[in-house]
């Protein structure tokens, strides 16, 4: 079942330009971290200046362990930013940062990719934990039936990686913009916040690819058993 020839044509390819996006995000990330804004605030700074600016004084910002473990949590209202980019002056720190609270704006000003991505979260949840096991019981005991609410329990997965897109290129813009505008970067050091981004973004294209290769293959795999 999971070392098919379907596996090996479709899904391993995915897994390794998964594997290749997340050294790219890291290896930008660790290369832009070196490189200091010249005005000297830090990533938290930052957060905390464009949030005041869109009006969202209430939401805090936090000091989270890890590394490139930054995210808004709309629950707790709180933009949660890591060891590298809370107190770091790089541009990667005010890029990373700046993202962040260009979600916190998006939840704020109801961005529809959001709002509908927020929406399927429960649906997505269950689906991820039954999917695969209904599949494999509608294929063992040859009930089509459960084998294909199994992939469409699937197909919600695709559904959400591909609304995550839109809701991290716009973060993203938002981003970028708001460091310009504001004249928190330079030309020169926002186009190496630019390029962190970029790579941050090609983890959530691969992460669309690896899952509708899955389901592709999933999708083959019933056909031939029916067959």
């Amino acid at each position: 079942m999971f070392f098919d020839s379907y596996y090996l044509i479709l899904v391993v390819p995915a897994l390794l330009f998964a594997g290749w996006a997340q050294m790219k995000v890291s290896g930008t990330f660790q290369r832009y971290s070196r490189v200091r804004a010249a005005r000297g605030l830090t990533g938290a700074d930052v957060a905390r200046r464009i949030l005041d600016e869109n009006g969202l004084q209430h939401i805090r910002i936090e000091h989270i362990r890890g590394n490139l473990t930054d995210h808004y949590d709309p629950g707790s209202g709180v933009v949660r930013l890591s060891d590298s980019v809370y107190g770091s002056d790089s541009v990667a720190a005010l890029g990373v940062a700046a993202h962040e609270c260009g979600h916190a704006v998006q939840h704020a000003r109801h961005y529809a990719p959001l709002v509908f991505r927020n929406a399927i979260i429960p649906i997505t949840n269950i689906g991820s934990k039954l999917a695969i096991p209904l599949f494999l019981l509608g294929l063992i005991f040859s009930i089509p039936a459960l084998a294909d609410l199994g992939l469409l329990l699937f197909s919600l997965a695709a559904v959400f990686q591909l609304v995550t897109l839109p809701v991290e290129f716009n973060a993203s813009s938002r981003a970028l913009a708001t460091l310009e505008r504001a004249n928190f970067l330079d030309p020169p050091e926002l186009r190496g916040s630019k390029k962190v981004l970029q790579a941050a973004a090609l983890t959530y294209v691969a992460a669309l690819l690896v899952t509708v290769a899955q389901l592709l293959r999933l999708v083959l795999l019933a056909n031939r058993r029916r067959d």
